[in-house]
């Protein structure tokens, strides 16, 4: 009796120690965040999420059933990748699945989102890679139809809390309706620059055709390069001198003139936001998150192309758009030398941030 009572007691014990080890969190380094994938994860037509997958690589599978795409991990890394989903909404309830999910310890994890988006012809070309400062939200706003508008007025959008265009003074960044503009850690976000501006992009007989439609452009004619460049974010997929205009002077108008648009995408202020209150409760460091978009198309037609004609040539799927590939390319080149320098060497990033003047 009493060797029984020992070995099941044992066994207890042995069981205790196991679910112990059972619910110690995955510890997390970095956190790739990417947007959407086309098919699988490997061995298709790539989206964001696959040349991650394959080339970092990130092998391990854990189902994720409460948000968009099942989750993938390197364990040696510590590395963690992710798939939000497209636009601001999946973008926001995927982070915030993710960061509220009891699996993961991401106190001191890296968050480092790649992904595609058009480009301004004036700052960059198509295949660039461009590491933001700051994030203005164009969807906070209130919208008149140019039809509707004064004739003087240069847009129908104006900013929450003003009722003309671009009205001074400034409201606040962030008010009741939520965060027109985030500045993100300037000092990780140059150290992120300066790791990778010499990294040389791939540059294709397609992408020189591409240029070559955009003469009056200087920016938009040189090979795809790595740059800061701000982005826009909105809902809306828009494109067009006029839209591209509004871009630049919103950009202008929220950041009092430090910012530059360069990229317009989605889903960045919604993943922000879940960042935010995330780390209001500690689970995450706001402070420790990149954003690296890279340029899959351009914003304004070619010569002797209209708006209307550029929607047409991009419109129909992801793997359309002009420069897919090698803004794919681009994003895991470039952001990848960022997330293996965090994870290699741990030791020198986990209590102390890398920064640059």
């Amino acid at each position: 009796m009493k060797s029984y009572g020992v070995a099941l007691l044992l066994a207890m014990m042995l069981s205790a120690w196991s679910s112990t080890i059972e619910a110690k969190p995955i510890p997390v380094r970095v956190v790739v965040v990417t947007t959407f994938e086309l098919g699988n994860d490997s061995g298709d037509t790539p989206g964001e999420f696959q040349n991650w997958v394959e080339r970092l690589p990130l092998p391990k599978v854990i189902e994720f059933p409460q948000g968009y795409h099942s989750l993938r991990y390197n364990a040696e890394k510590q590395v963690l990748g992710i798939v939000t989903g497209e636009g601001s909404l999946r973008g926001a309830a995927s982070i915030m699945a993710l960061g509220m999910d009891p699996r993961f310890d991401l106190s001191k994890a890296y968050w480092v989102v790649a992904a595609i988006a058009g480009v301004d012809p004036t700052v960059a070309s198509v295949g660039s890679a461009a590491w933001a400062e700051w994030i203005a939200d164009r969807d906070l706003n209130f919208e008149i139809d140019p039809r509707d508008m004064p004739a003087d007025w240069p847009t129908g959008h104006i900013p929450l809390g003003r009722s003309k265009p671009y009205q001074q003074p400034t409201p606040p960044l962030e008010r009741i309706n939520g965060v027109n503009a985030r500045h993100l850690n300037a000092g990780l976000v140059n150290w992120a620059f300066h790791l990778t501006e010499n990294i040389k992009l791939d540059d294709t007989p397609a992408l020189q055709t591409i240029r070559a439609g955009y003469p009056n452009y200087p920016n938009a004619q040189k090979p795809p390069f790595v740059l800061k460049g701000d982005e826009i974010a909105a809902s809306d997929w828009w494109l067009g001198e006029h839209m591209n205009t509004l871009a630049q002077q919103w950009m202008v108008y929220w950041t009092g003139g430090k910012g530059r648009a360069t990229t317009t995408a989605m889903e960045d202020c919604g993943i922000l936001q879940s960042l935010s209150f995330l780390s209001q409760a500690k689970r995450v460091d706001l402070e420790r998150v990149l954003v690296l978009r890279t340029a899959s198309n351009y914003t304004l037609p070619a010569v002797n192309q209209t708006a209307a004609q550029l929607l047409e040539s991009e419109a129909s799927e992801d793997d359309a758009l002009s420069a897919f590939i090698p803004s794919l390319e681009a994003a895991y080149k470039v952001g990848s030398p960022v997330v293996n320098e965090l994870a290699n060497h741990w030791s020198r990033y986990r209590d102390h941030m890398p920064s640059l003047p």
